[in-house]
């Protein structure tokens, strides 16, 4: 079963895209932060954030276009995807996104301006 779900921040708005057909997609970025804590022996573990690659299609592309933007707190359920291509050196690259099969905003009602500062920019 190829399934996942993330609670976190959009880190730059999405950038929508509308295909030959009527096709709609949706990319953006989401950061999510493990806590850090101390352990028993004293050992202090920082907080760790993670940035996913998000992309939407269809009526989620349009939704986050209309309601998601940077800051924002999504919930977001999914599948992963790994995708390849060759470079113009003729390197193998791959990328592994987060295909969106369902998107909720955890903002409603909130601006910007009452969020928590993101972490770090998205390195991508």
């Amino acid at each position: 079963m190829n399934k996942v779900f993330l609670v976190g921040n959009v880190g730059k708005d999405p950038e929508v895209k509308y295909l030959d057909q009527g096709k709609v997609v949706a990319t953006f970025s989401v950061a999510t932060t493990e806590r850090g804590f101390t352990a028993p022996d004293g050992t202090v573990v920082q907080p760790q954030t993670e940035w996913h690659k998000v992309v939407a299609w269809g009526h989620s592309a349009k939704f986050a276009e209309q309601y998601i933007k940077c800051g924002n707190k999504v919930f977001i359920e999914g599948k992963l995807s790994t995708r390849s291509w060759v470079d113009s050196a003729g390197v193998t690259r791959y990328s592994t996104e987060v295909v969106v099969v369902n998107l909720e905003s955890m903002t409603a009602g909130k601006t910007k301006e009452d969020e928590a500062p993101m972490p770090n920019t998205p390195p991508f």
